[in-house]
């Protein structure tokens, strides 16, 4: 990929600990490159606890602003002048934008779950919506939702974790066990199942043990999975063979990076072309 350095390029980049294997500088640089944009996307490894010290380098040597993964995410957060919604309701941050000495925080990853949704055309207000996982990017995924208007049960083994989870917004949040008569009692009433665990992930060796509690969801129930890699989950495979809408991470990836990219800008971008520019060259990289 060529990417042109001019004097007044703006540096942008994502900070982790580890952070070496983010797809981030090539997703951004392919959509910089497709709108002509005059940034650059870096990739920038930050040790643990040293959050507060990147701020005032990243201020100093002129970034406009940076995205964070783990494990920075909630470190940041108390370091902000100002935070988005759904980054003050769950107590992580994404995507920092640096403005006039300012530091203004984000969280895109429920957002660019929402986009992903709408482009399989559904809204989730007033949806009721079984999410499985507590971490990350389930309590991310749960804020947005519940901003949204959603009514959702948050599942996972250790029960405990989807309360706290859930200490959010008790009004639209509801904690729930990950027993399989727990999960087919859910599905039956559920209109959206969202897998934000690593069952199923590439790489691991952990799986769902049983899945019929996708047979008890109603025939018209968009099955989703935060998962990208494989591209079809046994989840979503299951999903597909009974005739229900699927929908894997991708989408959400993608779209997370678009929202971060439109707040370093401070423009909207054209969603499909960006898509399309990244997924060509995450192809090119044989990332995907």
């Amino acid at each position: 990929m060529k990417v042109e350095l001019k004097n007044t390029t703006k540096k942008l980049c994502v900070i982790g600990d580890p952070v070496l294997h983010s797809k981030s500088p090539i997703i951004q640089n392919a959509i910089i490159n497709a709108f002509g944009l005059d940034y650059i996307y870096l990739c920038q490894p930050v040790p643990k606890g040293e959050a507060g010290r990147w701020l005032e380098c990243a201020a100093y040597a002129g970034y406009a602003g940076f995205n964070a993964t783990m494990p920075h995410k909630e470190e940041l957060v108390p370091l902000m002048d100002w935070l988005d919604p759904v980054a003050e309701k769950c107590g992580a941050v994404n995507t920092i934008c640096i403005k006039d000495g300012k530091y203004y925080g984000y969280n895109t990853d429920g957002g660019g779950f929402l986009r992903a949704l709408g482009d399989m055309g559904v809204s989730p207000a007033g949806k009721r919506v079984l999410l499985l996982g507590a971490g990350g990017a389930a309590k991310a995924v749960a804020a947005a939702l519940s901003e949204a208007g959603a009514m959702v049960t948050v599942a996972n083994r250790t029960v405990e974790k989807a309360a706290a989870i859930c200490q959010m917004d008790p009004e639209h949040l509801t904690p729930a066990g990950f027993e399989i008569d727990t999960l087919c009692k859910l599905s039956e009433n559920a209109h959206i199942l969202i897998n934000c665990t690593s069952l199923g992930m590439a790489g691991t060796e952990s799986r769902f043990a049983d899945l019929s509690f996708v047979d008890a969801l109603s025939p018209t129930a968009v099955v989703c999975d935060a998962i990208y890699a494989p591209p079809e989950t046994a989840l979503l495979r299951r999903a597909r063979e009974t005739g229900r809408p699927a929908m894997n991470g991708m989408g959400m990836l993608l779209h997370q990076a678009i929202l971060a990219l439109e707040h370093f800008t401070g423009e909207p971008l054209d969603a499909e072309k960006a898509k399309a520019a990244a997924l060509a060259a995450l192809k090119a990289e044989g990332a995907v």
